[in-house]
């Protein structure tokens, strides 16, 4: 019952003004957030990277409703590209990016404005020598986001985007996308979304999430296993067999800070493990989004309010 509440807490500007003046919040959100700048993100993707890890930088912020904020954003990301190639990081570090936080949703042109955004950070991305990943929100921007994928593949074929197995839609979307040269996150969805365009009993979004990991290991695509789901895990270990997939022609995806001990497993035992490494000022909402997807992330903060005995 808690997770509707906190997704819808995640939109809240209201809840968003308490969470962050709690003086507790800031050490929980260290869980999950790799810091508030670059340096910080930096220092976590040396760790990562040295311990056999791959990961996806995310600078975070969504929901982008002025110009000023899309181009901060942009330029942002290109700080993040030029550093990755000072420190020779981009075979091991790609950059995942939101397009609301590049402007997708403004009145004026929204759709182009975040297109022409992510184009510059695509045209660095190849230069560094790694890949873009568009990540998925709420439903009402899968085709404004399918279709910059779209445009950004004709130059930039390596960029990747997102799949959310909650969405109805989500079946068609992943064959067309599981094709050569395509690179597919699949994931179970963590945006509060209503009735008529997703699943709503979780049993549901786990069988759709094994029927879209079956397209995607059936095609000549990629598939970048997005789950901390110990069954989704062995049934993409189970498919990839099949599939005569060795490791490197697929890989796991877990969030920074869950699961800690399942990343560092999967890497031992040979598989490509990348972790997402988010970081930047704006962690709100996708902090409560983290606390919404699983019962312990929410105890894990609710007793840091609790006073020391």
């Amino acid at each position: 019952m808690l997770g509707p509440v906190l997704l819808a807490a995640a939109r809240s500007d209201r809840m968003r003004r308490v969470v962050a003046a709690a003086p507790v919040t800031r050490p929980v959100v260290r869980r999950f957030v790799a810091g508030d700048a670059l340096d910080p993100a930096l220092a976590a993707v040396r760790t990562l990277t040295a311990g056999g890890l791959d990961v996806t930088l995310d600078h975070l912020g969504e929901d982008v409703t002025d110009r000023a904020t899309a181009h901060a954003t942009r330029d942002a990301y290109l700080r993040m590209l030029e550093t990755l190639r000072d420190e020779r990081l981009g075979d091991r570090a790609e950059v995942s990016v939101k397009l609301s936080a590049f402007g997708q949703a403004l009145p004026d042109g929204g759709h182009d404005i975040a297109l022409a955004g992510v184009r510059r950070v695509a045209e660095l991305a190849t230069a560094v020598g790694t890949t873009v990943t568009l990540d998925m929100e709420d439903h009402t921007t899968v085709d404004s986001t399918l279709a910059v994928l779209r445009e950004l593949r004709r130059e930039h074929p390596g960029t990747g985007a997102v799949l959310q197995s909650y969405l109805f839609r989500t079946e068609d979307d992943v064959r067309a996308l599981a094709a050569e040269g395509s690179r597919v996150r699949l994931v179970k969805g963590a945006y509060r979304e209503p009735a008529s365009v997703a699943y709503q009993d979780r049993k549901e979004v786990d069988k759709a999430y094994v029927r879209a990991l079956r397209t995607l290991f059936a095609g000549d695509g990629y598939p970048m296993v997005g789950s901390h789901d110990p069954r989704m895990i062995a049934i993409a270990q189970e498919l990839a067999a099949r599939s005569h997939r060795a490791p490197g022609r697929y890989e796991f995806q877990m969030l920074y800070g869950v699961r800690t001990a399942e990343q560092r497993r999967l890497a031992d035992a040979g598989e490509r493990m990348r972790i997402y490494v988010p970081y930047g000022a704006d962690w709100y909402g996708y902090f409560m989004r983290r606390l919404a997807e699983r019962p312990a992330n929410l105890t894990f903060f609710l007793r840091s309010f609790a006073p020391a005995r």
